[in-house]
Formats: C-alpha cells, structure tokens, sequence
C-alpha cells in the first residue's frame, strides 16, 4: 500500500470509526510507519491535546509530531538539545508550509458549536505526510549526530 493511500485510510478510520483527536491519530499514523510503540500514558496524555481540548491553541497535529519526534529521538541518542533544536526546526518548517502552529487559524470554519466533526480532515492527511517527511529527511539525512552537540 502507498503512503497516501496508507495515511488516508488510518485518518478517516481514526476520525470516523474510532473517533479520536487529531494529536492521537498523528502519534498513531507515525508510530505506525516509523514501528515505534506507543506507550498507553503518552496516548492518554494526549486526550486534550487537540489545540488545548478545543480552546484553538497549539494545533494537535503539531503537538503529536513534536511528541513523536521526541520518542523517535530518544532511544538514536539523541541529546535533549538536539531534539528541542529538531522540534524547533519542524515548528519554524510546519509554519511556514501551513501558515500558522495555531489550531484556531489551521481549523477549517475556525470554531462554532455547529461545525461538523472532523473538518481537519484534508490538513490532518497533508500535515501526517509533511511530519514523516520531516522525519525521515531530519534522521536520515540531519548533519546533527547523536550523542554529540
């Protein structure tokens, strides 16, 4: 199965049969693609993470590849200052490709009690795509090395 066929199936499983936020089926998406396990706390934390419980803050799709990028790090030896300097690289990347880190600005119709469910559908497929993108470019081909700063 291709990669867009792949992420377009997981997204609209995630959002329509099993009904989860957009940060949970980013880290799903991800640890499924790059076979890194999920620990069952990091997926609850993650509960409230779609830009703040709905508040419009930090948009979960990015919340769930910084969180991501963190458990994909770690275990390279990669030092805590490298992957801030990694999360920082795909926050400047992320907002200069999207427009903004802002859910309330990313949501499609922003934020209305009569908004259909989902509406992030189509930016959650393009924004899964762009962060293993990301990931795979940084870890394989980043100048940054493990273990040395």
């Amino acid at each position: 199965m291709d990669i867009d066929t792949l992420i377009t199936e997981r997204v609209a499983g995630y959002y329509w049969q099993d009904d989860i936020n957009c940060t949970r089926t980013m880290l799903k998406i991800l640890s499924e693609h790059f076979r890194v396990a999920l620990n069952e706390q990091l997926y609850h934390a993650a509960v409230g993470m779609h830009g703040a419980g709905g508040y419009g803050a930090q948009c979960g799709l990015v919340e769930g590849s910084l969180l991501f990028i963190g458990l994909y790090a770690t275990p390279r030896k990669y030092s805590e200052e490298q992957i801030c300097q990694t999360c920082r690289a795909f926050a400047q990347q992320f907002e200069s490709r999207f427009g903004s880190l802002q859910c309330k600005v990313l949501r499609p119709e922003r934020f209305s009690p009569d908004n259909p469910p989902h509406l992030c559908e189509p930016l959650t497929r393009d924004a899964v795509l762009y962060s293993i993108r990301f990931i795979e470019s940084f870890f394989e081909g980043s100048s940054v090395q493990p273990g040395t700063e």
